[in-house]
């Protein structure tokens, strides 16, 4: 059975850093793609990155140049490097995994940025 167990959110003032690490159990290479979503209230939730295997990323215009996405397959761990946050980013991230053509999702950990 996937699961997928984020970890490293929390309270951050603007400017701000976070590293977000989300846990894969099975093999993290076999996922098509791995990445981020998050969800604010009363908002849908939204594509933040996403990596493929073979290492192609996307980001959302809103974070572009500021979050890094990463994985470590290896370790079967992918990670989302947040600097300089703003109010705006404040939302629950979830962690994502696409394999065999099967969305799978993590619990989601909240990420608070305000002064």
């Amino acid at each position: 059975q996937v699961q997928l167990v984020e970890s490293g959110g929390g309270l951050v003032q603007p400017g701000g850093s976070l590293r977000l690490s989300c846990a894969a159990s099975g093999s993290v290479f076999s996922f098509n793609i791995m990445g981020w979503y998050r969800q604010a209230p009363g908002n849908e939730r939204e594509l933040v990155a996403t990596m493929r295997s073979g290492g192609m990323a996307n980001y959302a215009d809103s974070v572009k140049g500021r979050f890094t996405i990463s994985r470590d397959n290896a370790k079967n761990m992918v990670y989302l490097q947040m600097n300089s946050l703003k109010p705006e980013d404040t939302a629950v991230y979830y962690c994502y995994g696409q394999r065999a053509g099967f969305d799978y999702w993590g619990q989601g950990t909240q990420v608070t940025v305000s002064a």
